[in-house]
C-alpha cells in the first residue's frame, strides 16, 4: 500500500476532498490516523457502521480517549446530552416524541408556506437582477420554516443566526475547550431568551411542536426540563443550519453543471433530484462513532480489527462517492437511479429527524430559483466556512435575470 495521510486541514483537501477520499477507498479503506482515531470511506463499511449496535454515538461515554482539558469542560459544563450524543434507550425516548412532527405526510403540509416564503425571498432579486444566495435565500427560509413549527418570533434571527454558528461549531472533531467556552455563551444568551418564551407557551399553549414537547415535559419522566430545553436548542439549530449549507451547496453544483441545470429547468426539481444533490455534496462531511467491542472489518482477503473504544469517523462523502456503489459518481446526474441510497443525512437511528423538511425546502427553494431565473451566474469566488464536518458556503454571490 502506498503512503497515505489523511490530513483535512490540507488547503487542497478542502477545497476538494474526493482525490484524498479515493485514494483511502482504495489503499487504506480502513485507514489509522496518527493521533488514533480510524477513517472509513468505503460505502458498506460507513452504512454498517451507522446501523451496527457495537458502535455508539455517546463519545464521552464509551470512547477510549486520553483525559483533556476539552473533556474535562464538557463533563463539568454541558448539562444534558443532546439526542444527537445518545444511544437507545434514551435516544429512542426522546426522538419519539417529536418525531409525528416530522413525517412526510406533516412536512408536506408545509409545501404552500415554504413556497410563500420562497417567493418572499425572491422578490428583491427580480428587481436588483442580485442577490447573495446565503443570506437572502438559503438562511431565511430554513429559519423561518423552523420558526414557524415552534411558533417561535423571529425578531431576533440574527442574533439567532450567530448564536447557531458558534454552537454549530463545538461539533467539530477538533473543538477546543476556548470553542467550548464560546459555545456555553451562545447558550448562555440563547437560554434566557427560549426559556422566556418557553414561560409564557406554558401559559398559552397551541397545536405547535413546542407546546407538544412542553405538555410531555410536564407529563414527568419523559422529558425533564433540561432535555426540554436541549431538545429546543437543537431544533432550533439543525432545524435550519444544515438546509443552509445544502440550498448552497446545490445552487453551486447546478451552476458548476450546466447540463444538469437545463434538465432542472426543464423538469422542474424533483425529490430525486435533491437525492442526487445531497449525494454530490451534502452539508454534512462525515459522523463520529466509537466501537464497543473489538469489530472485524475485511480488506483484501485480510482482517482489520476497530478496538473497543476506538474513535471511527465514518466519511459520510466518501461513501457518497464510493464507485462500487454509483457509477461515474463524481459527476452530477440526474438520471442516477440510486441517488436514494446516498447516506448524506446519516443512517440507522441516527437517520435526521429533520431529512423530508430538508427535502422539501431545497426542492422548493432551488426549484424556484431555477424557474424564475433563465440566467444565473456566480459573481466572484464562493467564500466557504471553515468547517470539517459541515461544508458549505458563507457567501455566494449571483446574478441574476
Amino acid at each position: 500500500m502506498s503512503e497515505i495521510s489523511f490530513n483535512p486541514f490540507d488547503p487542497e483537501f478542502r477545497k476538494d476532498p474526493h482525490p484524498f477520499y479515493d485514494r483511502l477507498r482504495t489503499d487504506q479503506p480502513v485507514h489509522r490516523t496518527p493521533i488514533g482515531f480510524v477513517v472509513l470511506t468505503r460505502y458498506d463499511d460507513v452504512v454498517n457502521t451507522l446501523r451496527n449496535n457495537d458502535f455508539s454515538r455517546d463519545i464521552e461515554l464509551n470512547a477510549n480517549l486520553p483525559e483533556t482539558p476539552t473533556r474535562k469542560f464538557k463533563r463539568e459544563n454541558i448539562r444534558s446530552k443532546s439526542i444527537l450524543n445518545l444511544d437507545p434507550p434514551d435516544h429512542t425516548r426522546l426522538r419519539r416524541l417529536v418525531s409525528k412532527s416530522f413525517t412526510p405526510s406533516a412536512i408536506e403540509r408545509l409545501r404552500p408556506r415554504i413556497q410563500e416564503l420562497v417567493d418572499a425571498s425572491l422578490a428583491n432579486a427580480k428587481r436588483t437582477g442580485e442577490i447573495e444566495l446565503v443570506e437572502e435565500l438559503a438562511f431565511p427560509v430554513p429559519f423561518l420554516v423552523i420558526s414557524d413549527l415552534l411558533a417561535m418570533p423571529t425578531d431576533r434571527g440574527d442574533e439567532l443566526r450567530e448564536w447557531s454558528q458558534i454552537i454549530t461549531a463545538t461539533l467539530e472533531p477538533t473543538t477546543g475547550v476556548e470553542d467550548l467556552e464560546r459555545g456555553e455563551v451562545a447558550i448562555g444568551k440563547m437560554r434566557p431568551y427560549l426559556e422566556e418564551i418557553i414561560q409564557h407557551r406554558r401559559q398559552h399553549m397551541g397545536d405547535d411542536m413546542l407546546s407538544s414537547l412542553i405538555a410531555v415535559e410536564e407529563q414527568g419522566e419523559k422529558l425533564n426540563n433540561d432535555e426540554l430545553m436541549s431538545f429546543v436548542i437543537l431544533l432550533y439549530i439543525a432545524g435550519h443550519e444544515t438546509t443552509v449549507n445544502l440550498i448552497g451547496n446545490s445552487v453551486h453544483a447546478l451552476l458548476s453543471h450546466p447540463e444538469q441545470l437545463a434538465i432542472m429547468r426543464r423538469e422542474s426539481c424533483t425529490a430525486n433530484m435533491v437525492d442526487e444533490l445531497l449525494r454530490y455534496n451534502g452539508p454534512v462531511q462525515h459522523t463520529i462513532r466509537t466501537s464497543l467491542v473489538d469489530v472485524d472489518l475485511e480488506v483484501e482477503g485480510s482482517k482489520i480489527t476497530i478496538e473497543k473504544g476506538a474513535l471511527v469517523l465514518a466519511s459520510l462523502a466518501a461513501a457518497n462517492h464510493d464507485a462500487s456503489v454509483f457509477s461515474n459518481p463524481h459527476n452530477l446526474d440526474f438520471s442516477r437511479t440510486n441517488s436514494n441510497r446516498h447516506v448524506a443525512f446519516s443512517a440507522g437511528v441516527h437517520y435526521c429527524l429533520g431529512a423530508s423538511l430538508a427535502k422539501l425546502e431545497t426542492e422548493i427553494a432551488v426549484g424556484t430559483l431555477v424557474r424564475e431565473f433563465k440566467n444565473i451566474e456566480i459573481v466572484g469566488e464562493p467564500e466557504w466556512r471553515d468547517r470539517l464536518t459541515i461544508r458549505g458556503a458563507v457567501k455566494l454571490n449571483l446574478t441574476v435575470s
